[in-house]
């Protein structure tokens, strides 16, 4: 039995690194949407 809750253990500490890496991967993306932002706002306003 104290196996199979290792077992459990490291899928749920796998999933939680593929959480991780999603959430990593949206924050960036979103980032770069806001640089755009920004920088299509500075076109605007120094023209």
């Amino acid at each position: 039995m104290k196996k199979n809750l290792n077992s459990n253990h490291i899928e749920n500490d796998e999933f939680n690194l593929s959480n991780q890496d999603s959430d990593y991967k949206n924050l960036i993306t979103r980032l770069k949407e806001i640089k755009s932002t920004i920088s299509l706002l500075k076109k605007t306003i120094f023209k």
